[in-house]
């Protein structure tokens, strides 16, 4: 079997990386961590097993990139009371993103994983911790939850 160019790893799974961390950290801080996921996917690529489940290998590093995003955010300052304007990011909505954040880590995180990366249960679980049917239970709350909190256009 022989190596695929790492260049088409990103062109195949680039797009998925970034809704999945646009989902777990939100749009200021999605880019940087799709950047540092594919920086360190590269590194790890040559050893990479050939074999190996590729979608599920970059989801665990942008997880990964998301932990150490998220510690950082704790330590920089306090944000301030007016937030300048900015471009507005392609498919970003607002409200969904207002539901997503209020929804606990781990119920956040399974959705992203489960519904925007395609990841099995037992993978989710590997990744956060806990087992499948803790990933399952999770995500099914987070729909529920986001159900009756992000308000869609009546049809």
């Amino acid at each position: 079997m022989s190596v695929r160019p790492f260049e088409s790893i990103v062109t195949e799974y680039g797009p998925m990386v970034l809704r999945v961390c646009r989902a777990v950290l939100g749009p200021i801080d999605a880019e940087d961590a799709w950047s540092e996921t594919f920086l360190s996917a590269m590194r790890g690529y040559p050893d990479l097993d050939p074999d190996a489940n590729v979608q599920a290998w970059l989801v665990t590093i942008a997880h990964r990139r998301a932990i150490d995003i998220g510690r950082s955010r704790t330590r920089a300052p306090a944000p301030v009371a007016e937030i300048p304007e900015t471009a507005r990011i392609d498919g970003f909505d607002p409200d969904l993103w207002a539901a997503l954040a209020a929804l606990p880590d781990k119920q956040r995180h399974t959705l992203a994983y489960r519904y925007l990366a395609g990841l099995p249960y037992g993978e989710i679980a590997e990744l956060l911790g806990g087992s499948a049917e803790a990933a399952r239970r999770a995500a099914a709350d987070g729909i529920k939850t986001l159900r009756t909190t992000y308000p869609r256009e009546s049809s």
